[in-house]
């Protein structure tokens, strides 16, 4: 574990990314004692709602809460209150700087290294359970087939009535299990998050057919045994994890809009149109499809709910490849009036990042444009520096993610010194002049094709020889076989 440490920290500052925090951010942190809470008869108090958090069993940094109110006509008010991390970072500040720096908390199968001093994103700037905390509330109004009728933005006082996990709650959810213990000893709860499930499963189809891509990729989850490294498993979607993916989707669009319609700019996620379309429509051939010649969400999304249906243990090879395919998401300013463009992937044109202030800066930028919004205050940011930053954030999103990359590579090698001869059937993940990457499934985990790599290319499937490992150097070499 140590040696993973080591080569985490490496990493960090091989990709420019600062693993520790400065002397005058730590001592920053160190005089913070209490929550900042908001006041006066802008802010409203909403600490009497039901209010939960879903998130990872051993997430700390909570950064929005999610009420529902059922009205009349199958009508639905969705409320979704985050964290009001600027009332405490300030702009300039040595902790700012920090986050301004990396942009990112880095999640390593080695350790996390945290965008805000672990002091404030796991407790005085999270909205812990059972704490009274100061949000921004973005409130949206939702018929019952899943269309956004209204929406408003405003500052509240609430409080997380039951800190839940998506696991459980998509177990409860699907049948499969009891109700966890946190959302049983809350009164109403189970009929909170019932009618919350309901409506983000109508938002979920609303956004199918527009075209959002149907996508299920399995992301590493490391695992330890006595603080040994001992697996690397997928880290698998569920009922639950749509449930806040379709919220925060929404809630995204609503502050987008919000901000164009005060003339205010924004920080946009955007993701262009695919440029390896063609090959996508190759991929599809092989399995006896047709796509159109140029980009076409809908019909993406609809060959992929076909192939999901058809070959479901497949389908996350399928999505991989055509993740990867896409093309990466970015950060682009947008001026007020000005066309930008949309995210492809989610078939939405107005995205922006706002839900996650404890672990993202542009989220954290997007907070205090809001803020500014509503006070009627000029913008915090001028036009060139919120370029400046959107590029900044998108250069360190990718950084960070090599960093994930390099250390779920170290932290593979390791599982896989001992298996080295051993073939394994895999998926090819990357083909370019830099070199073809292929993943295997148990453990999961990706390396370098070095001899037999010639023809092929992203959704391939073989079977590969490991030949050789590396954890120093997160090297995994494998042969091609057939």
């Amino acid at each position: 574990m140590d040696d993973l440490k080591r080569i985490a920290r490496r990493a960090m500052l091989d990709h420019g990314l600062l693993p520790e925090f400065s002397a005058a951010a730590v001592a920053q942190a160190n005089s913070i004692t209490t929550a900042a809470l908001a006041s006066g008869p802008a802010v409203r108090d909403l600490r009497g709602l039901l209010w939960a958090s879903i998130d990872n069993d051993d997430s700390q940094d909570l950064a929005q809460l999610s009420v529902a109110e059922a009205l009349a006509a199958g009508m639905v008010k969705i409320l979704v209150a985050v964290a009001d991390v600027d009332s405490t970072v300030h702009i300039g500040s040595p902790i700012d700087d920090h986050a301004r720096a990396n942009t990112t908390s880095v999640y390593t199968a080695a350790q996390i290294f945290p965008m805000l001093p672990e002091r404030l994103s796991t407790n005085l700037t999270s909205l812990a359970d059972g704490q009274d905390r100061t949000a921004l509330v973005i409130e949206m109004m939702i018929d019952a087939a899943g269309v956004l009728q209204g929406s408003d933005l405003y500052r509240a006082t609430v409080r997380n009535r039951a800190k839940l996990a998506y696991n459980s709650v998509a177990a409860w959810l699907e049948g499969t299990a009891p109700p966890p213990t946190p959302l049983a000893a809350v009164p109403g709860m189970d009929d909170q998050l019932r009618i919350q499930d309901k409506v983000a499963q109508a938002l979920k189809r609303v956004r199918r057919q527009r075209g959002a891509l149907t996508l299920e990729t399995l992301e590493a989850r490391a695992v330890f045994d006595g603080g040994s490294l001992s697996d690397l498993r997928p880290d698998e979607h569920n009922r639950a994890k749509e449930l806040i993916e379709e919220f925060m989707v929404a809630a995204n669009g609503v502050t987008a809009r919000f901000l164009e319609s005060k003339r205010f700019p924004s920080i946009r996620r955007i993701l262009r149109t695919p440029e390896r379309w063609a090959r996508i429509v190759a991929l599809a051939g092989q399995v006896g499809e047709q796509l159109p010649a140029t980009p076409n969400a809908v019909a993406l999304n609809a060959f992929l709910a076909k192939r999901r249906d058809a070959d479901p243990v497949r389908f996350p090879d399928l999505s991989l490849s055509v993740v990867k395919l896409l093309g990466k998401g970015e950060y682009a300013a947008k001026m007020p009036g000005q066309e930008a463009p949309g995210h492809f992937g989610l078939a939405v044109s107005d995205y922006t990042h706002s839900t996650a202030p404890n672990r993202r800066f542009p989220d954290l930028i997007t907070h205090r444009l809001l803020k500014a919004a509503l006070d009627g205050t000029a913008p915090p940011y001028t036009p060139d520096a919120l370029s400046a930053l959107a590029a900044h954030c998108t250069e360190q999103e990718g950084n960070a993610a090599k960093v994930g990359r390099a250390v779920r590579k170290s932290a593979a090698a390791v599982l896989l010194a001992p298996r080295v001869g051993q073939r394994f059937d895999g998926v090819v993940t990357g083909a370019s002049d830099k070199g073809t990457w292929v993943r295997i499934q148990e453990p999961l985990a990706e390396g370098r094709v070095v001899k037999g790599y010639e023809g092929l290319d992203v959704g391939d499937c073989v079977r590969v020889e490991l030949l050789h490992t590396d954890a120093d150097r997160g090297f995994i070499d494998f042969a091609r076989t057939r």
